[in-house]
């Protein structure tokens, strides 16, 4: 088993209730192992409750970049919520979390 944070970094940021998180490959080597195994419905099922909307993703492979944006995941939005992160910036960490097949295998998809 290997952790999406040993090939990728993370970043996220959020417009109301709107968490976008990109996820960033180490290598470009390494992208097409990310484009695999991280997807929306992996995404989706690994976030659980926390988002309660759409699930996108969009690719941009000469950067190596997954961005993802979490709909309806941030309790209304940073200026209206009492949440202890209301930015939603540990999402990044947890997104990291994410168990990854090994390198190149893509059935984990």
């Amino acid at each position: 088993m290997m952790l999406l944070r040993e090939l990728a970094h993370s970043r996220a940021g959020d417009k109301g209730g709107i968490s976008q998180i990109s996820v960033i490959a180490r290598q470009q080597s390494d992208f097409n192992v990310l484009r695999c195994n991280v997807t929306v419905e992996r995404v989706r099922k690994h976030f659980g409750h926390i988002v309660r909307g759409a699930v996108q993703r969009y690719e941009l492979p000469h950067l190596g970049i997954l961005n993802f944006v979490l709909h309806d995941a941030l309790s209304s939005g940073v200026t209206r919520s009492l949440a202890l992160d209301p930015h939603g910036k540990c999402l990044s960490s947890v997104m990291l979390d994410l168990e990854l097949g090994m390198p190149g295998d893509a059935s984990e998809g």
